[in-house]
């Protein structure tokens, strides 16, 4: 069930996996979300439930549990698992689901709580847990291990992994040269028919945001007006299927975050690949990094373990895990490197909006809402 919160926060249910299979749900108002591919992550859900009530069975004797609520990629969120309870003996019991439908879960949980530690794809959810006074302060020793730019400006969570926002294109269908090299030419009528969006994407609500604090709400919205006229049938639930159809050909281009193509890449084959990645200019509102955190609860009764699982998440160890993954998204540690050839991290130019810019996205769904788009 989704529950919608005072902000009026509006969410997709994400059973998102490494695979690139994703499962739609209902908003809070039970209006039907765009229908997206068919999910088979129940049987994901119920292997990562099974290794997670096994993972200490086969080791150490157990150190205490923690209860993970994660909106990230299952196969790498269950890595991140299995690789710190065999080196904590520490129990780790995994739900997944979408990290806004998580974050409306927290908040009306807070009589009986469930979760110790929150783990999602972009920070906008774990600042609107931080603003509600929910989150525990992280030990100092585990901010320290990521630029401070990307964690919680008061310390209520950690930064853990990036991903930046980059057009998904068919040379078949655009060339570079006449792709927007603005976040605003995206509403220019030249692309009516040519672009596609996820517009109920918690990846794209950043983009949003920074759009509206660079040139005003106003201008924010006849933008997302213009691009949702250009885009017509081609607004989609997800970015998995924008990178899909940019792909095979159906929609000439589309705004996504770097690792879909990447990861499609890695499931398609070089071969199978019809599709390019560009950017938008740098520093355009466009040009946006979002950053993947972990939270602990304040109600969590775990305290301890909880710390040490964020800990892990940073660390050389964990880092490493991601940077081997097939999630292709950034470490953020300095010294781990992605195995994919990507745009290495510092050689990034993208706007300059800062965690605390992006919110609680509060103000990206609220325009979103205005114009029919959620």
């Amino acid at each position: 069930m989704i529950i919608n919160h005072s902000i009026g926060r509006s969410h997709t249910i994400d059973m998102s996996r490494d695979t690139s299979s994703r499962a739609r749900g209902t908003r809070g108002g039970g209006r039907p979300r765009l229908a997206g591919r068919a999910a088979a992550g129940i049987a994901a859900l119920l292997a990562a439930g099974l290794v997670a009530a096994c993972g200490s069975a086969s080791g150490a004797p157990s150190a205490g549990s923690i209860t993970l609520y994660s909106g990230q990629h299952e196969q790498t969120t269950q890595s991140l698992v299995t690789a710190f309870e065999q080196q904590s003996g520490i129990q780790v019991n995994v739900r997944y689901n979408d990290e806004d439908s998580f974050a409306d879960e927290i908040v009306t949980e807070q009589s009986h709580p469930v979760a110790d530690v929150f783990y999602t794809e972009n920070s906008p959810a774990l600042a609107y847990l931080q603003e509600k006074g929910l989150l525990a302060h992280v030990d100092a020793a585990t901010l320290a291990k990521t630029p401070a730019k990307y964690n919680s400006p008061q310390g209520d969570w950690v930064g853990v992994s990036a991903r930046v926002s980059v057009l998904i294109y068919n040379p078949s269908l655009i060339s570079a040269a006449d792709l927007p090299t603005s976040v605003l030419q995206l509403a220019n009528p030249k692309y009516k028919g040519k672009l596609a969006f996820a517009a109920g994407e918690t990846d794209f609500q950043p983009i949003v945001t920074s759009v509206a604090r660079t040139y005003g709400d106003a201008a924010a919205s006849s933008w997302l007006n213009g691009i949702k006229q250009n885009a017509g049938s081609h607004i989609y639930p997800d970015n998995e299927t924008i990178a899909d159809e940019v792909n095979r050909g159906a929609v000439a281009f589309g705004v996504v975050n770097q690792y879909y193509w990447y990861r499609m890449k890695a499931e398609l084959g070089a071969s199978a690949i019809h599709s390019k990645i560009t950017y938008f200019a740098p520093h355009d509102p466009g040009y946006v990094v979002d950053v993947s955190g972990a939270g602990i609860l304040k109600s969590s009764k775990n305290q301890a373990a909880a710390q040490k699982f964020l800990a892990f998440l940073v660390s050389k160890q964990g880092q490493e895990i991601i940077a081997h993954s097939i999630s292709y998204e950034y470490p953020l540690d300095d010294g781990v490197q992605t195995t994919a050839p990507e745009t290495p991290f510092d050689q990034l130019q993208p706007a300059a909006i800062s965690i605390a810019d992006l919110g609680d996205g509060s103000t990206a769904i609220a325009l979103l809402q205005k114009a029919g788009l959620l």
